[in-house]
């Protein structure tokens, strides 16, 4: 029951991020323009590089290693605190990096700044501690309320092209928003750390291990619009944007099953449970096969007529994409 509870509770967060764009994306692309919406496009794709180095694969590792020892209080919280405070200092070298790049970029100085706040974001985010105990709940709803929050916000003050700015902030600080909105709950479930104790840097190696293939699933598709940005111009970057935000809309479906089954199958792994980890691993692969394949085939076959209608005239060039 718990992992059919936490499925509905993520394929519901990733419905809303699914119905938000589509509210806001045609009045953005007709707002903005191809321009704008490249702007935004460009400069996430560079702050993502900085944000994935400063995480270095915490995310992940910090989600199952939470679901390793979920049961015992005292080791759950020193290894949280461990965990965190790793995160805070490697960020922080991320962003230090991130000033440096800022000292040398004088075409999109702004815009990058704004951009800058989801580097914040990710010190502050533990939703990995929650996702570990299987505790989506909180997550989930917290996020729910932000993101209402922004599409709101959007609507009341992205007006014109010369609002790209303020669409980029309201978008990165939303995400900040939602990280803290997280923290008030940790005094119920974790104790003050021993800070004698603490041994942060012993995280450091098994988390490095899960980032190599973070990279080769993250960095290609940043850097396709950074190349596009470089080889041709902002507008090109827009239009591939929105053709692989529309993809994104109905794969936010699929990623929920793997980011429901991680703690569950850790969980399970460290039990020695492991003829249940093989049960659970090929109805996830039937289950996601089952509802992958289909979405496939029908955005193939309706794309061409959804991209003029859903975006702006120029942005319906998409399809070529």
């Amino acid at each position: 029951m718990r992992i059919i509870r936490n499925y509905f509770y993520t394929a519901g967060y990733n419905l809303l991020i699914l119905l938000t764009p589509l509210l806001t994306v045609p009045y953005i692309s007709r707002v903005l323009g191809p321009t704008g919406v490249g702007i935004n496009a460009t400069t996430n794709s560079i702050i993502t590089y900085f944000l994935l180095f400063g995480t270095v694969g915490i995310t992940i590792y910090g989600n199952r290693e939470i679901a390793f020892i979920r049961d015992n209080r005292g080791q759950r919280s020193q290894t949280f605190w461990e965990i965190e405070i790793l995160q805070l200092l490697t960020i922080s070298c991320a962003y230090l990096a991130f000033l440096v790049f800022l000292f040398f970029e004088h075409q999109l100085q702004i815009y990058f700044f704004y951009q800058s706040f989801y580097i914040i974001a990710g010190a502050v985010d533990i939703s990995w501690y929650f996702m570990g105990l299987e505790d989506f709940k909180k997550t989930v709803l917290r996020n729910m309320l932000v993101k209402i929050a922004s599409v709101i916000a959007i609507f009341i003050f992205v007006k014109t092209r010369q609002d790209t700015g303020i669409y980029i902030l309201i978008l990165a600080g939303s995400q900040v928003l939602g990280n803290l909105t997280l923290w008030p709950y940790l005094r119920h479930s974790v104790e003050r750390p021993n800070w004698r104790q603490l041994n942060l840097f012993r995280h450091l190696r098994p988390s490095l291990a899960l980032f190599v293939p973070q990279i080769a699933t993250t960095v290609y598709l940043a850097l396709n619009k950074t190349m596009l940005w470089q080889m041709d111009s902002l507008t090109a970057a827009g239009f591939y944007d929105y053709s692989d935000k529309l993809i994104k809309l109905v794969l936010a479906l699929v990623t929920a099953t793997g980011t429901v089954m991680l703690p569950h199958i850790a969980n399970l792994f460290m039990k020695q449970q492991l003829e249940r980890v093989k049960q659970y691993l090929y109805m996830s692969f039937d289950f996601v096969l089952a509802i992958a394949i289909p979405m496939a085939l029908g955005v193939a076959a309706v794309a061409t007529t959804l991209a003029p209608l859903f975006l702006d005239g120029h942005l319906g060039q998409s399809t070529d994409c």
